[in-house]
């Protein structure tokens, strides 16, 4: 038996909903609410890039920060963040990381400078990577406890949450900016955060924290989180500017990541159980699988919208707006799919359908009416509502279950590698403004990555398996 159902109630205790063998519906509220503010932070800041460069008078290849920042900052912390959860428990991390959050966004609706909105940005990441991996471990441990494999009902919520908010928040953005302008984007944490501690202090339960076999002697791997931060950081940094001169960053990485694997295959209780992920295929298949899928969606987010906005002359309102088609294209597709089994055909349709919208996009000008622009967003939402609900399903059976945080927050890091990649390549094609040609050299990007998508969602046999079994065990 797994640590993780050792910790919880007994099969013939009485659950605290009184639902003596269901999904304990108090913690959807919660866990959908702290799982969207990630993806909706970082949507939102895409109609903002342009008012707060000439708020700043800061070129678009800086204000990217503001989105780099972000990614960075989760990339590197989701994972640690995670295995937090899987030792000591999702509430009180929860409770944690949304607080942050609120701090955060009263730091950006007050800063000054663009260099401590982009502080605010990287607290936001921090703050935000509480509230999955916590869902994640939940949900895991429901399931335990009622006895069903696939809790499919709260795990499309939070598919649906994350890619409905992503997508919708452009959208949000632009009606933000125009009520207040675009400090409120950062201010509309605070009531989130708030929200949040209300829920989660009176709805998650308070599991007690695991013990490890070793009685807690060998403690929280550090050195692991360290040298994995370091790894990662310096091979983000180098991903946001391939230069030359900054070949030095690719050293550190390489040096950081090899001593993190000398230390993770020495210790007891790793950081990161390079063994287990070595030993699982079809979970890195899945994390490669996600890199892919979140490197067009993104490059979607902010190469799209910001061409829409100075290669196509719309403003930050009318660019939401065009992209709202998308989420509910999304929100659609999710919540028809989330209870179906079949995850490999939802790759297949989602990624077909990423690669047609990206050839439409070769098809774009400055003078394309709306009603065209709106059908590629149409083409877009159908990937957006499936992918990644696919892939984290896919995880959550691959998966062992006294790691599920770790997993689930390794997901989220390779989801944000692929926005970093996305910035990158933004950056490199917009590098004076959105113009329609650098739209062009951006969708053969994307349709490379999608096509990519497709040929591994088609050739990796694991995928027939996945969903129609329990989910993996310690």
């Amino acid at each position: 038996m797994s640590r993780i159902t050792a910790l919880l109630p007994r099969r013939d205790a009485r659950p605290a909903d009184d639902s003596a063998a269901g999904f304990d519906r108090r913690l959807t509220p919660p866990l959908v609410l702290g799982s969207l503010l990630n993806p909706v932070n970082s949507s939102m800041i895409a109609v903002t890039l342009v008012p707060i460069g000439a708020a700043f008078g800061a070129p678009p290849s800086t204000t990217l920060w503001l989105v780099s920042a972000l990614y960075l900052a989760t990339a590197v912390g989701q994972p640690a963040v995670g295995r937090l959860v899987d030792r000591y428990g999702a509430r009180p991390v929860y409770l944690a990381g949304t607080a942050l959050v609120g701090i955060a966004g009263l730091l950006g609706a007050l800063a000054p400078s663009l260099g401590l909105l982009i502080v605010a940005r990287v607290l936001l990441g921090l703050g935000t990577c509480a509230a999955y991996p916590a869902a994640m471990h939940l949900v895991r441990s429901e399931a335990a406890r009622t006895g069903l494999s696939t809790p499919a009902g709260i795990l499309t919520a939070l598919s649906v949450a994350a890619q409905a908010s992503s997508a919708i928040g452009p959208t949000l953005g632009g009606l933000l900016i125009g009520v207040g302008g675009w400090r409120t984007v950062f201010a509309v944490n605070i009531p989130l955060s708030l929200a949040c501690l209300v829920m989660g202090r009176r709805r998650l339960p308070a599991i007690p924290p695991e013990r490890p076999s070793d009685g807690g002697r060998s403690g929280l791997d550090l050195a692991g989180m360290a040298l994995f931060s370091a790894a990662m950081t310096a091979a983000l940094l180098f991903l946001m500017a391939p230069q030359t001169s900054s070949w030095y960053l690719l050293l550190i990485a390489a040096v950081a990541a090899a001593a993190l694997v000398a230390r993770e295959l020495r210790v007891n209780d790793p950081f990161l159980d390079l063994r287990m992920l070595a030993a699982n295929g079809p979970l890195l298949v899945t994390y490669a699988r996600h890199a892919l899928t979140c490197t067009v969606s993104y490059s979607v987010l902010y190469g799209f919208t910001q061409w829409l906005e100075q290669g196509r002359g719309l403003g930050e309102s009318a660019a939401g707006l065009v992209l709202l088609p998308m989420s509910l294209v999304a929100i659609g597709v999710a919540t028809a799919t989330g209870r179906r089994k079949g995850i490999r055909a939802k790759l297949v349709v989602g990624s077909t359908a990423m690669a047609v919208g990206s050839a439409l996009l070769l098809l774009l000008g400055p003078h394309t009416p709306a009603w065209a622009l709106i059908g590629v967003v149409l083409v877009y939402g159908v990937p957006q509502g499936l992918n990644s609900l696919a892939n984290q399903n896919a995880l959550y059976h691959q998966a062992p279950a006294d790691r599920i945080g770790t997993a689930s927050g390794l997901l989220r890091t390779f989801q944000y590698s692929g926005a970093m990649l996305a910035s990158a390549v933004i950056a490199a094609v917009f590098t004076t403004g959105a113009t329609s040609a650098g739209l062009h050299v951006l969708a053969l990007v994307m349709l490379g990555c999608a096509l990519l998508l497709l040929a591994a969602s088609v050739l990796d046999r694991s995928l027939g398996r996945a969903g129609g079994t329990a989910p993996a065990r310690s």
